[in-house]
């Protein structure tokens, strides 16, 4: 089978077959730890690691399907499933061990609840008809709190940005999200805190990286991004009382 180059928002992968190679970093090992466990517990969302190639590139199973834009909003019935697969890696992460010394893309956030995905959107997401069947790219992948996955995932699914869909309907749909990933009552009391505080690291990250010169960062600060996530920060800021009413 012929090789297929792609070109993400941070990395350019190559498939290879039924395998994708991918540029490793110094969080590789610890991903794949994470990959592993997950296989070991059976949870099917998410690719197999396979080490490492002659370059030093990673190895992961190519997961069919269709992966879309950042924009794409999904239909209730979508957005309630996405809020399944997230439970299910929270759930099947719960009881991981980082290998020693295991460093990560993303700092460990106490408390230490489960391994976060990191990076939970539509564009890591594959889909088949309509409905997400598992997620990819794990590199920002980190000990964490069900509460910060949760937030930055119901960010990017229920699209809580300006040019989005009404504050009320917004507010629904986070609702949905949050009662079909069964998020906990101390959870939905600071779910709105957590997107603004995820956010407002996003912003961080994406400036000091820009800063020290990575390329797919400081085109991002050159288009602007950290200037829209900051808009969607005071459009959830602006919209607290009505999307926090709907967690209740």
């Amino acid at each position: 089978m012929s090789d297929e180059a792609m070109v993400g928002g941070v990395n350019t992968v190559v498939r290879i077959g039924e395998r994708v190679h991918r540029p490793a970093g110094e969080w590789t090992p610890a991903v794949h730890a994470v990959l592993d466990h997950l296989a070991a517990k059976g949870f099917t969302g998410a690719p197999r690691a396979h080490g490492f190639d002659a370059e030093g590139w990673e190895v992961l199973d190519f997961v069919p399907g269709d992966v879309p834009g950042s924009e794409m909003v999904v239909s209730d019935e979508a957005l309630a499933a996405m809020a399944v697969l997230l439970r299910g890696l929270h759930d099947a992460t719960a009881d991981f061990v980082p290998p020693a010394a295991a460093a990560w893309y993303f700092e460990p956030r106490e408390p230490f609840d489960v391994v976060c995905h990191g990076d939970v959107a539509p564009y890591n997401t594959v889909f088949r008809d309509g409905r997400p069947v598992a997620l990819i790219d794990f590199d920002t992948a980190h000990p964490g709190s069900r509460v910060w996955d949760v937030a930055y995932a119901a960010y990017r699914f229920v699209q809580l940005v300006e040019e989005g869909a009404p504050a009320g309907e917004q507010a629904r749909r986070l609702a949905l999200f949050a009662d079909a990933y069964g998020l906990g009552e101390p959870d939905r009391a600071v779910l709105i805190d957590t997107v603004v505080a995820r956010l407002e690291h996003l912003v961080g990250f994406m400036r000091s990286q820009a800063a020290a010169g990575h390329p797919a960062f400081s085109r991002h600060v050159a288009e602007g991004h950290d200037s829209y996530y900051l808009r969607n920060i005071a459009f959830v800021e602006r919209h607290r009382a009505v999307l926090g009413a709907a967690l209740e």
